[in-house]
C-alpha cells in the first residue's frame, strides 16, 4: 500500500478467510521465536532479510487491483512487523515499514470504509474510532523511526517548536516526515473533538512543509497531495483557498494528473458544490493502474469518491468527512 475486523485491532480478519490469517500468523510466530534464539549475528542477518522482505511485500500490495485480497493479507504482514520490531525495535527498515503499513491500512480500510458505511451511523463511529488508533500506532512507530535517524529529537521538542527540531532534517528523512505528518493529521481528522487538537495542526503543517523544503517532487507530489487538506483549512487555523489551490495544482502537475487523491483532497476542501462534483467526475475518471505503483491507492480513493459522490446527491452541503 502507499504503502479488521477482529478481536484485536489489525490482527486478522472475522470472516472465514481469518482462518488462514491466523495460522500464518502462528507460523510467523514461530519463525519470529527462532529468530529470538539464534546467534546475534546470524539473527541480525535474518532479520535484515526478513525486513527487505516485509518491505517488498508492501510494494507488491500497491500495485494490487483487489483491495479485498490486500484487505485480507495486510494485517499478517503488519503484525510480523511488530513481532519482528520486538526483538529489534529500532530497525529503520522495520519501522518505515511499520510507520507507513499502518498508516495505508489505517486509511484504506477503516477510514475510507467509515465513509463507505456513514448511513450506519454506529458501525462508522466504530470505524472511525478503529482507525484512529491505527493511526496513533503509525504515528508511534514513524516518531521512533525519526528519533533512531535523529538521536535526542523528543515529540515534546517537535510539539513545542517544530521549526529548530525539524532544522536538521535531510532529503533522506522526507518518507518519515510525509507519514508522520500523515497519521497524525489523519488521527486529528477523525477526533470526536478535533478542535480540542487544534494546537496538533500547526506541527503537522510544519512537517509537511519541511518535507516539501526538502524535496517537494517526493513520491510524484504526495507531499501537496497532503498539504490540501492542511491549507483548506479556515484561515483562522493557517488555512489559505488559495493555497490549498497551489497545492492542488502542483499535486496534479506532478502526479501528471493520475493521482485519485490529489482530486479527492481538492474535493473534500472547496465550498463549490459544482466543483466539487467536477472533481469527484474526474477522480473517477482515472485509469487506476495508469500509475502501477499506486493502483490500489487509486482504487481506494476512488471508492472514497463514489461515496462522497452519494453523500453530495444525498445532501450538497455534506463535507464527506
Amino acid at each position: 500500500m502507499r504503502h479488521e475486523r477482529g478481536r484485536t485491532p489489525g490482527l486478522v480478519s472475522d470472516r472465514a478467510d481469518g482462518t488462514l490469517a491466523r495460522v500464518n500468523l502462528r507460523v510467523l510466530g514461530v519463525a519470529v521465536a527462532a529468530l529470538a534464539a539464534a546467534g546475534c549475528s546470524t539473527r541480525q542477518m535474518a532479520l535484515n532479510r526478513m525486513a527487505s522482505a516485509l518491505a517488498d511485500s508492501t510494494i507488491v500490495y500497491e500495485s494490487d487491483n483487489d483491495p479485498e485480497f490486500v484487505r485480507l493479507a495486510a494485517p499478517s504482514t503488519l503484525k510480523t512487523v511488530e513481532m519482528l520490531l520486538s526483538q529489534s525495535p529500532h530497525h529503520p527498515q522495520l519501522l518505515m515499514t511499520a510507520c507507513s503499513g499502518f498508516t495505508e491500512y489505517a486509511y484504506g480500510f477503516l477510514h475510507v470504509e467509515s465513509v463507505l458505511k456513514a448511513a450506519d451511523a454506529a458501525a462508522s463511529a466504530e470505524l472511525k474510532a478503529r482507525a484512529g488508533r491505527m493511526y496513533q500506532r503509525a504515528r508511534g512507530y514513524c516518531l521512533r523511526g525519526l528519533q533512531v535517524r535523529h538521536p535526542g529529537l523528543t515529540l515534546d521538542a517537535i510539539a513545542a517548536d517544530p521549526g529548530p527540531a525539524l532544522r536538521p532534517m535531510t532529503a533522506e528523512d522526507v518518507p518519515w516526515l510525509y507519514w508522520t505528518a500523515a497519521s497524525w493529521g489523519a488521527d486529528i481528522s477523525l477526533a470526536v473533538n478535533p478542535l480540542q487538537r487544534v494546537g496538533e495542526v500547526a506541527v503537522v503543517r510544519a512537517l509537511l512543509r519541511r518535507a516539501r523544503d526538502l524535496n517537494d517532487a517526493w513520491d510524484g507530489g504526495a507531499i501537496y497531495e497532503a498539504m490540501i487538506a492542511f491549507d483548506g483549512l479556515p484561515p483562522l487555523l493557517g488555512g489559505s483557498p488559495a493555497a490549498a489551490r497551489a497545492d492542488f495544482d502542483k499535486a496534479v502537475e506532478l502526479s501528471h494528473g493520475k493521482s485519485v487523491f490529489a482530486y479527492v483532497a481538492m474535493a473534500l476542501v472547496t465550498s463549490d458544490a459544482a466543483e466539487k462534483r467536477t472533481l469527484l467526475e474526474r477522480a473517477l475518471a482515472i485509469d487506476p493502474a495508469s500509475i502501477t505503483s499506486r493502483r490500489l491507492t487509486n482504487l481506494i480513493a476512488q471508492r472514497y469518491a463514489r461515496a462522497l459522490t452519494a453523500q453530495s446527491a444525498r445532501s450538497p452541503q455534506s463535507g464527506g468527512r
